[in-house]
């Protein structure tokens, strides 16, 4: 896999933890920002394929942003009575 060498500006104290982590998990500060890089990315993936799942499901439900309080009211409403 071909890499490349990116400088980037951090201010001292992040830097500094930073270090500490890497150096806490013995591994180098380069490997740990390119971990924090893939799980940034990945996370952001998931929240777009969350959205969207919620987007296509109240489309099929006809539901409205405007809904969805007035549910919330209503399930946390029931779920008192219950208990």
């Amino acid at each position: 896999m071909k890499t490349s060498t990116v400088n980037i500006s951090f201010n001292s104290d992040l830097l500094e933890e930073i270090d500490r982590v890497a150096g806490h998990e013995s591994r180098a500060r380069s490997e740990l920002i390119r971990e924090a890089a893939r799980m940034y990315i990945s996370r952001k993936k998931q929240w777009k394929k969350i959205f969207s799942f919620g987007t296509r499901q109240a489309k099929t439900s006809g539901l409205k942003e405007s809904d969805v309080g007035g549910a919330i009211r209503q399930f946390r409403h029931s779920k008192g009575r219950q208990g």
